[in-house]
């Protein structure tokens, strides 16, 4: 069995855009084309977005259509506390709290008081250890580990990462970093319900909150497996 580990972290990615030249070129090329429909050519509609510029546009935000594994059914209902309806408009620890696979990683992320940090977080991508993972670690360990920050903080960390992915940016990637950088970078594998992170299967991916796309995992992710 795999020696594993979770991430909770905190990070802030801030990106610039710049507005370049070509606005007001792409005005120009609007107003001519406007001229030609005025002069009796036959306009046509815009032709809808493609799915990969979508998919690039939506930066790693999922919806509850693109939830997928074995797990997912385990969740709450409807509006129901821990429902995906429920979690998509609360930030990640918060929704996580009410997320029933998931009570000893909240317990986790409060023992290290990083509650707030996730919560704060605008874009990132969350590897959460179900309920079960943790148990594989033993009580008396995950006890350990709770009553020293310091040591746990590191897990937690090596479990976000500060870039939002959905599984096919994961798979696209192939490895991403984490905010634990001296734990080295988490390799995805596989696709869709075939999807292991560390060699981890994903119980229940692509679940949407309002600042993080989560994966729930059956293993702990342990920093170094991949250095």
């Amino acid at each position: 069995m795999k020696t594993a580990r979770l991430a909770g972290a905190s990070i802030a990615a801030v990106a610039a855009l710049t507005l370049s030249a070509c606005g007001s070129e792409a005005a120009d090329d609007s107003a001519s084309g406007s001229e030609a429909t005025n002069d009796g050519g036959t306009s046509s509609p815009m032709a809808p977005p493609s799915s990969s510029m979508s998919e690039s546009m939506g930066q790693g935000v999922t919806t509850n259509d693109d939830v997928f594994g074995p797990a997912c059914d385990q969740l709450p209902q409807g509006d129901e506390p821990g429902s995906l309806d429920s979690m998509g408009p609360q930030p990640v620890a918060s929704a996580a709290s009410t997320n029933p696979l998931l009570t000893k990683l909240v317990a986790a992320v409060e023992a290290t008081e990083l509650t707030d940090t996730l919560n704060s977080q605008e874009a990132i991508t969350v590897f959460a250890p179900a309920d079960a993972a943790f148990d594989e670690l033993g009580e008396e360990k995950f006890n350990e580990l709770a009553q020293n920050p310091d040591e746990l903080a590191p897990i937690l960390q090596y479990h976000v990462v500060p870039e939002r992915y959905d599984a096919q940016g994961l798979q696209d990637a192939g490895t991403v970093e984490t905010l634990n950088a001296e734990g080295g970078p988490v390799q995805v594998e596989g696709s869709g319900e075939d999807m292991t992170v560390n060699g981890a299967a994903v119980l229940c991916g692509n679940i949407p909150t309002a600042n993080a796309t989560v994966f729930v995992l059956d293993t702990v992710l342990m920093p170094g497996t991949n250095e």
